[in-house]
């Protein structure tokens, strides 16, 4: 379903009424040294798609501290290779915004920017990614920080109808799209910029998620009740399984241990745990609201879900697989994202 769609859907609804830590975390500081200050946690971002604006949230009160304006239909964000910046995409406004990821600053915005939907770094940090939801095509923008600006267009593919979501390959060679209203998957070739390969998939395909080891494709069927896992380690993609998870399976989020995906659910109000190794759904949690994106926070138990349709923030805790507490935010919570998260393998 297009995004114009679920957008008219979350307005009808809406109007009806352990830090990340590295190294030996464990070690006494050593006699007589002076303990290090404790960092303050970072916050943690909701893009509220219908509102035009960021809520900007402490993680230890719980409670939204500024919502800030960006421009129309924020969807979702990505971390700038550097780590000093995260890249809000606003579709409808055709700008990037910019944001310190420490303290919810913005820091600049981009214009002229193509319906910016969904955005991928590739790993060598070379490119920046754009899936142009509403105008069918796909971006590949060369990224160069000490540039101004610091994105340059090299290529501009079409891409059926409706490309939603991107995965890049840890080698970053391939970039991977589904295309939401042809029920399709591209794979696009970075090293030429061209297209590699197209194949059909089920029905309204959204987030996809690519295994540790590069070799199998998660596809959210959100038309359907699915997830499909592809095997695209050969030169044609294979289909290996389709996972029963829930209707309106939709998006995808780590738990962080490089085997288990949570996946997102929107129809059925349910989340899935997946084991990538054995292709079977291993646990199920509440997803209240019409469950969207997610974040799992780096104490690897706090799972954070946009819920979608009831305009909160959804804190779930992942070992007893109950929902902790909701926190009001803005009309069609969609991207949610904090610095001091888990892994995202």
């Amino acid at each position: 379903m297009r995004r114009r769609s679920w957008l008219a859907l979350a307005a009808a609804a809406t109007g009806a009424g352990a830090l990340a830590g590295g190294g030996n975390a464990g070690a006494q500081a050593p006699a007589g040294a002076a303990a290090a200050p404790a960092r303050a946690p970072r916050p943690i971002f909701v893009l509220n798609s219908l509102d035009a604006d960021v809520s900007i949230i402490d993680p230890q009160t719980w409670r939204v501290v500024k919502r800030v304006p960006t421009g129309k239909e924020p969807h979702h964000l990505y971390l700038t290779p550097d780590e000093k910046s995260v890249i809000v995409a606003n579709a409808a406004g055709n700008t990037l915004t910019f944001f310190d990821p420490a303290n919810g600053e913005v820091q600049r915005t981009l214009r002229n920017i193509a319906d910016p939907y969904h955005l991928r770094f590739s790993p060598d940090m070379k490119w920046l990614v754009i899936a142009a939801n509403r105008l069918d095509h796909v971006d590949i923008y060369r990224w160069n920080p000490a540039a101004e600006p610091p994105l340059a267009l090299a290529r501009r593919l079409p891409a059926g109808k409706v490309p939603s979501h991107l995965a890049i390959d840890s080698g970053s060679k391939t970039v991977y799209t589904s295309l939401q209203d042809s029920d399709e998957l591209m794979a696009i070739d970075l090293a030429t910029q061209q297209p590699r390969w197209t194949v059909k998939v089920g029905k309204t395909p959204a987030d996809i998620f690519l295994t540790a080891d590069d070799r199998t494709l998660l596809v959210g069927l959100t038309g359907d009740s699915f997830v499909e896992a592809w095997d695209v380690s050969g030169a044609v993609p294979r289909l290996a399984k389709r996972i029963a998870t829930g209707e309106g399976a939709h998006a995808f989020r780590a738990k962080g241990d490089r085997r288990h995906v949570f996946v997102s659910n929107r129809v059925a109000n349910t989340l899935s745990l997946i084991d990538t190794q054995t292709l079977t759904v291993v646990a199920e949690l509440p997803g209240p609201g019409g469950p969207d994106c997610m974040e799992v926070m780096a104490d690897g138990r706090t799972l954070l879900v946009s819920s979608r349709w009831a305009r909160k923030l959804t804190v779930i805790d992942v070992a007893t697989r109950q929902v902790v507490r909701q926190v009001e935010v803005g009309r069609s919570p969609h991207g949610v994202w904090t610095l001091d998260h888990a892994p995202r393998q």
